[in-house]
């Protein structure tokens, strides 16, 4: 069976580094099976011109587009039989994700990497993306807050240490959607 690996997070908080970083683990594990790598961001690049010009898309319509382009991509993978490792902040979407993990008959592991405050600043800092701080500080706060989220927290301080908490995790169940705070019996 396929797998969904989706790497959820605020700007800076490593989503890329550790999505390429599982991507090779997990073709490696497979005896150099290829894995499907889909950055939510090369799509959001895919969107050329001026987003403040009057014919541009409104904010949520760009989130829509890009959500619409991973989705698709990533159910054609999955008709392969290819293990897809997304990243992208994943705001509302979780349930959209979920119901292509069904249609495809595919497993979903889903983490939300997070990282100090202090360390979400300098590594945007470093990047020359520190427009984006604010923007990073919400989602930091947003996703980790969100009951949904609990449990699938991953501190992406130290990159190795993520990886191997990202694929301990379990797999998502639309009971874990619906209703987050229940007890489960493992």
């Amino acid at each position: 069976m396929p797998t969904i690996w989706l790497l959820s997070g605020p700007c800076g908080a490593g989503k890329t580094t550790l999505s390429a970083r599982l991507a090779a683990q997990l073709s490696c594990r497979q005896s150099g099976r290829q894995v499907c790598l889909l950055h939510g961001d090369d799509f959001h690049a895919a969107l050329v011109g001026d987003d403040r010009a009057p014919a541009a898309l409104a904010w949520e319509e760009v989130l829509r587009f890009n959500w619409d382009c991973l989705l698709s991509a990533a159910g054609h993978a999955l008709d392969r039989e290819l293990d897809v490792v997304m990243d992208y902040v994943v705001e509302d979407e979780l349930p959209r994700v979920l119901r292509l993990a069904r249609e495809k008959g595919a497993a979903l592991r889903y983490a939300v990497l997070t990282v100090p405050e202090d360390t979400l600043r300098h590594r945007l800092q470093e990047r020359g993306d520190a427009w984006l701080t604010e923007r990073a500080l919400f989602l930091r706060q947003k996703l980790t807050a969100a009951p949904e989220n609990l449990g699938r927290l991953v501190d992406c301080t130290d990159a190795s240490a993520a990886l191997d908490r990202v694929l301990q995790l379990p797999e998502l169940l639309q009971c874990d959607i619906d209703n987050p705070a229940a007890d489960r019996v493992s």
